[in-house]
């Protein structure tokens, strides 16, 4: 009988280790309302700042104006989003789908500072 628990408990385990987690980074990012300055300018800082910062060869996307003007204006949903109109960015990797859907929820929000 204590050897069946034991393999009970094992197959238990196994089975809730190979489960996909979810982490506290993307559960935190889920938000119905994002605003620039709580939700959406941390992620341009810390994905995209590297390289499009003032003093760069590539566009500044450091401030509220430079972020809403590369989404109306510019590409930045398409190139964080999908291979159709370039390479996709960040350079590091694609960010994870609930980040981009945030950024885009903010947009059609009406860009909320």
């Amino acid at each position: 009988m204590k050897k069946i628990n034991c393999l009970v408990l094992l197959v238990i385990a196994v089975f809730l280790g190979s489960c996909d987690s979810v982490t506290y980074d993307q559960i935190s990012k889920v938000n119905t309302n994002p605003t620039y300055s709580v939700n959406v300018g941390p992620i341009f800082h810390s994905n995209c700042s590297g390289c499009h910062n003032s003093g760069g060869q590539y566009p500044s996307l450091e401030s509220y104006a430079e972020v809403k003007d590369a989404i109306v204006n510019g590409n930045v949903i398409c190139r964080i989003d999908t291979q159709s109109c370039g390479s996709v960015m960040p350079t590091s990797g694609r960010m994870n789908q609930g980040t981009i859907d945030m950024i885009k929820l903010w947009a059609a929000n009406g860009f909320i500072n």
